[in-house]
């Protein structure tokens, strides 16, 4: 497995995979990787020739109010799982590589519609960050196909809407959400759960779970999300939000919405967690 740190090197080695008629796959991440990145690795590695996986802490989606400086930077122990995992490579750029000119006056990509609201509307910028930098890694690399975790459904649906307005030759593959044994979404967040919040968490999922089978069996969607936001504060959860919507276009629902998908952000004391369900309607 290859370590890149700069984009001459890894656009030498991505050449050369083309001339060899190889398929590309580009793995986006933050670092500090748990199985469900190792669940996208094998994602791509299925759909491709070579995989590249960045590792990039990117400044532009944290908030005023979010430190950026306490993210985690674990690059050495994320290379060894990534190499387990059959990664080719590994992109690893600097800020000052990706953003040689300072980030004042940067050009940006703003996708409208799905990036507001929900997430978007709780960290304002955040997701002109996430699609910037995605397009950045998507011209660097060129790939021909990029997995992203369904977990952050929102962002997912950022990025494919970017990618059909700006005609990228570019397949996106989203990844199922990757669990712990007893339902927990993985997050790098869970890391910061205290032991009695961690015995609690998956609380979430179990009311998702709860809030699916109440729609499927036809009860009222705004009795059932109420029901719902009821369901988490008295656990102890403090939602930002519990939505119902299209899974295909991350609108709100229509009288022909068969497919749509509850998604929730909900702090577990410090903690923002996030989940989502998939729920066939009526």
């Amino acid at each position: 497995m290859q370590r890149v740190h700069d984009i001459d090197n890894l656009q030498q080695t991505l050449t050369r995979a083309r001339l060899e008629q190889k398929r590309i796959a580009l793995v986006p991440t933050m670092g500090n990787l748990h199985q469900g990145h190792l669940d996208l690795v094998k994602a791509a590695r299925d759909e491709a020739d070579l995989v590249v996986t960045s590792i990039f802490v990117n400044p532009l989606q944290f908030g005023p109010s979010e430190d950026f400086d306490r993210y985690p930077r674990t690059l050495d122990s994320d290379c060894l799982k990534l190499m387990e995992a059959g990664c080719d490579v590994v992109f690893a750029p600097s800020v000052d590589t990706l953003y040689p000119n300072g980030q004042s006056g940067l050009t940006t990509v703003h996708v409208p519609g799905v990036s507001e609201g929900l997430c978007g509307a709780r960290r304002p910028g955040h997701f002109d960050g996430v699609a910037t930098v995605v397009s950045l890694l998507f011209h660097i690399v060129g790939p021909d196909v990029a997995c992203f975790g369904e977990k952050d459904y929102q962002q997912l649906a950022v990025i494919r809407k970017m990618v059909h307005d700006l005609h990228l030759p570019i397949v996106i593959k989203g990844v199922p959400i990757a669990r712990e044994p007893d339902g927990l979404a993985l997050s790098s967040r869970n890391q910061y759960l205290t032991p009695e919040q961690r015995e609690k968490a998956p609380r979430l999922a179990d009311t998702l779970k709860a809030i699916k089978e109440r729609l499927e069996n036809g009860r009222p969607t705004s009795e059932t999300i109420t029901w719902g936001l009821q369901q988490l504060t008295e656990l102890g959860f403090r939602p930002d939000y519990l939505e119902l919507r299209d899974a295909a276009t991350l609108s709100p629902l229509s009288e022909t919405t068969r497919s749509a998908i509850v998604l929730v952000a909900a702090h577990l004391g410090e903690t923002r967690l996030l989940d989502n369900l998939y729920v066939r309607l009526s």
